[in-house]
């Protein structure tokens, strides 16, 4: 029988991380499935899903454990199947938000999806200088689930009175409004 695994990868930034976990993973005969990884503050950072036989898994586990000694550091889940219960109809909306950093923006933002239900699939953020006064600028992007029932000009609104307060704009684009 075949189990799925999620790894959560932390190392320093270097070149072969990727390179020996995908060993570990195909020398225990998994099959390594879906990843996203990124450098960030001299880290690198990611998560791998990985199928295996469930004999190996033990085995695949103790590997990665050992590239500790590389200063790799691999924490192993497994996935349990789960009943799968009918989802209330969703939509995809992606959002953008860019102005002059401070505390609290993501926070400001993420509570108001809260509030809607609103589950967040990815975010990316970043912080930038303005070219001439060297001010930082702080950006979000990212990609929102949103149950079908929430009025997106209702959410439009919270989110331009959430920009408004923290000097800060924010867009928001689904199917339904380009």
């Amino acid at each position: 029988m075949l189990t799925n695994l999620i790894l959560t990868v932390i190392s320093p930034d270097k070149p072969g991380v990727v390179e020996a976990i995908a060993k570990c993973v195909s020398e225990k005969d998994g099959n390594w499935l879906e990843s996203r990884f990124a450098h960030l503050a001299g880290k690198f950072a990611g998560v791998v899903k990985v199928q295996i036989a469930d004999d190996k898994q033990a085995d695949l586990t103790a590997a990665l454990d050992a590239l500790a000694t590389k200063g790799i550091r691999v924490e192993t889940e497994t996935l349990v199947d789960t009943v799968k219960t009918e989802k209330a109809p969703t939509q995809s909306a992606s959002f953008h938000a860019v102005g002059p950093d401070r505390q609290g923006i993501v926070r400001e933002i993420s509570q108001a999806f809260v509030e809607y239900n609103i589950n967040i699939e990815e975010i990316s953020t970043q912080l930038s200088s303005m070219p001439y006064s060297g001010e930082p600028i702080f950006e979000a992007e990212g990609e929102i689930t949103v149950p079908t029932g929430v009025d997106l000009n209702v959410l439009h609104e919270k989110l331009a009175r959430i920009a408004d307060q923290l000097g800060i704009d924010i867009s928001l684009e689904t199917d339904a409004i380009a």
